[in-house]
Formats: C-alpha cells, structure tokens, sequence
C-alpha cells in the first residue's frame, strides 16, 4: 500500500514574507509562518498550497530571454468574463508583465512575473466540450 502523500510547489526568494503575501493577494489566500522564518505558506482552506522559502543567494530567473528557459511556472486559472479584472489584481499586487496581449479567445493567456521574478500566466478555464 502506498503511503499517502501531498505535494506543495516552492518558489526560492530573497524575502519570503514579502512574496508570501503577494501571491495570497493575488490567490485570494491567507500566509502562515511557522517556526522556520525562512518557509511561509499560502493557503487558500479549499486545498490550494504554495510555498516560499528564503534562499540567501537567490538570484531571479532571467527568462524570458531567448537563451534561458522557463522551467516552471504557476498557470492561474480564471473565468474569460473576469480576464481584465484578473490582469489588474496582479499589476496592482506588483505584478510584471512579460507578455500580456489579449488573445480573447478560448487560449487567452497572458504572462507576468511576480516580486522576485518567478513567471506565471494568467489563462482562461478551459470550456468543456460533449464528446461525440
């Protein structure tokens, strides 16, 4: 029998308060510190978990830049009616744009970084389709 397991997604950073509480405005989440000051959650209570940990050498990603991949990134689910809002909530929060045109369309995404730099996209909630 497998042991039961649960997973959380860390994002390295200089200052993990600070970026705890952006992504908690940004995903409608409270932070919790515990006894190490150096990992602080985000949670939701519906089961959503990000974590951030202090890494005393971050250095931020250098994607986009075309020799540099971005080997992560948070997609943020949203519904097409609430795109714009979506896209003003993350600016506001401190958001970057790296890519923000409005597709409008089932496809529409559109790409920023956060405080310390880690990429995540802002994209539509995919319609379900009937199978024929």
């Amino acid at each position: 029998m497998a042991v039961k397991k649960t997973a959380v997604i860390v994002l390295d950073c200089a200052k993990p308060e600070e970026l705890a509480e952006f992504h908690a405005g940004l995903l409608g989440g409270t932070v919790g510190v515990g006894d190490d000051p150096d990992y602080v959650e985000v949670s939701d209570g519906q089961g959503l978990c990000l974590a951030v940990h202090r890494d005393y050498g971050y250095a931020p990603p250098s994607w986009p830049r075309p020799e540099d991949s971005q080997q992560s990134h948070l997609r943020i689910l949203v519904a097409r009616g609430d795109m714009d809002e979506a896209e003003r909530e993350a600016v506001g929060l401190g958001a970057r744009p790296v890519d923000a045109k409005d597709n409008s369309g089932p496809r529409d995404t559109r790409t920023y970084s956060d405080p310390a730099g880690h990429s995540f996209t802002l994209a539509v909630y995919a319609e379900p389709t009937a199978r024929r």
